[in-house]
């Protein structure tokens, strides 16, 4: 078990001031498998008077000194690659051959090449009689999520160390241990007290307190919807920065002159990612009324290959949920698609068989699904697809933009040129036209209720940026 007693505040680790703690349970065997501090209020108002304290030393460091500090912790993160892959496919059921490599492997790459970034990036520069400088925002607060917990904290503490910011973490409660494995990391690296803080608890108070207080210049949310209106909503008392990256409900256009059997298997490989519980999942997959029989059987065979089971076992390509609740949520949902008519092609409410222990879900896919639904427009957060027809590329594009959210999607199609301009029409964030690779230097974020702020590359680095103009 990993036992955290102490919260790291201005370079030394110390105890909460509420004196409480929260227990971290393993999201397949539903045991307890760590402990962390429970933060109070007067907890995050000391770790940010420390970031406040250690802000203007560290924003005078030069950038060549910050990108040293990233590549020492970059070292460290690479030398528990795989404790790293180890804890959090604990706290959240991604197989671990997966975890490895995503949930420990790629927030390396990405700490790297903010590390590459920030010596390449042009922080001044002279526009007719201005010089134009881009400097550090200040004190930043990172509210971070459960479903990829390392990736995210360092998507956004990579670019906030780099631009010169100090920065107070609160982690997801329900998966903080790669959190305080990487405050050990930041420890043995040597950054100076202050510039990293760590502080665990429940978004009520922690996230609420680190949104509300006058010394946090930003916050940078990552989470539901409905907790980023929240902390839009108290931050804005104070009139900080926000950058928040919520939900998604992403299209997946198949066209007509797709090759079906790769955009199908890839829509269907993009839904049941970490068990569905991923913001840019592909949920809704569009195709036209005549590949409909076709697509959806592909889509079923699919899906049949997605075992489900012990994530530690290295057979079972999908996991368990992160917790009892989130399972009962994704069951309720597909009760819910059930009782709305729509027709259920594999998969169901029921337990997967022999898995009596561990929150598990099976991989459901509904067919023929109405588009105002309520599994239609809601966000599941689970293994979970819809399929819908459409008549034309007109009322594709009109149901793939039909709703609150609009953070990805995916169009397929055998003409590159057809499908970039469909790719073109969707309103999100992010689109993948054939399968397209994920970029680590593209910037990904949301329209709509999905969010704003954009994360990666320098687009992620100008998010905690102030622009300053000296009239020469």
């Amino acid at each position: 078990m990993k036992r955290y007693d102490n919260l790291f505040i201005n370079g030394k680790w110390v105890p909460s001031r509420g004196g409480e703690f929260m227990e971290v349970i393993n999201a397949s065997s539903e045991e307890v498998m760590g402990r962390i501090p429970a933060a109070s209020a007067e907890d995050v108002d000391a770790a940010v008077r420390a970031a406040r304290a250690a802000f203007q030393g560290w924003a005078a460091t030069s950038v060549a000194t910050r990108a040293e500090f990233l590549r020492k912790i970059l070292q460290g993160l690479t030398e528990r690659v795989d404790e790293i892959g180890q804890t959090i496919t604990g706290e959240v059921g991604m197989p671990l051959k997966l975890s490895r490599r995503i949930q420990a492997g790629l927030p390396a790459s990405v700490m790297e090449s903010y590390a590459t970034l920030a010596t390449e990036y042009p922080f001044e520069e002279e526009i007719g009689n201005s010089l134009v400088i881009r400097e550090p925002v200040g004190v930043v607060g990172c509210i971070t999520p459960w479903n990829y917990p390392l990736h995210q904290v360092i998507v956004k503490i990579a670019p906030a160390l780099a631009a010169g910011c100090t920065v107070i973490l609160k982690p997801s409660e329900l998966a903080p241990l790669s959190a305080f494995m990487l405050a050990e990391i930041v420890e043995k690296a040597g950054l100076p007290p202050g510039v990293f803080n760590l502080v665990s608890g429940v978004g009520e108070v922690v996230g609420e307190a680190l949104a509300a207080h006058p010394e946090v210049d930003k916050i940078s949310f990552t989470g539901s919807t409905r907790a980023g209106k929240r902390v839009a909503e108290v931050a804005a008392k104070t009139v900080k920065r926000v950058s928040l990256e919520l939900g998604g409900k992403s299209a997946s256009i198949i066209l007509d002159d797709a090759d079906l059997p790769a955009a199908v298997k890839g829509t269907v490989n993009a839904c049941f990612l970490n068990s569905g519980q991923t913001c840019n999942a592909l949920t809704r997959m569009l195709v036209p009324e005549s590949l409909y029989a076709e697509a959806a059987a592909l889509a079923v065979e699919t899906a049949r290959g997605f075992t489900v089971g012990d994530p530690f076992e290295g057979q079972a390509k999908l996991g368990p949920l992160i917790s009892e609740a989130q399972r009962e949520r994704v069951r309720g949902y597909i009760r819910k698609g059930m009782e709305e008519g729509a027709e259920v092609l594999i998969g169901g409410p029921e337990s997967p068989e022999g898995l009596d222990r561990g929150y598990y879900v099976r991989p459901t896919i509904f067919g023929r699904v109405d588009p105002t639904s309520t599994i239609a427009r809601e966000e599941i957060f689970g293994p979970v697809l819809s399929i819908f027809t459409y008549r034309d590329e007109e009322d594709a594009v009109r149901i793939a933009n039909d709703t609150l959210y609009g953070l990805a999607g995916a169009v397929w199609g055998g003409d590159r040129e057809r499908a970039r301009g469909v790719a073109r029409r969707i309103r999100a964030g992010q689109v993948d036209v054939n399968g397209g690779r994920f970029n680590l230097l593209a910037p990904f974020g949301g329209f709509k209720q999905s969010g704003y702020g954009r994360e990666f590359g320098r687009f992620g680095l100008e998010e905690f940026l102030e622009v300053k103009s000296l009239q020469m």
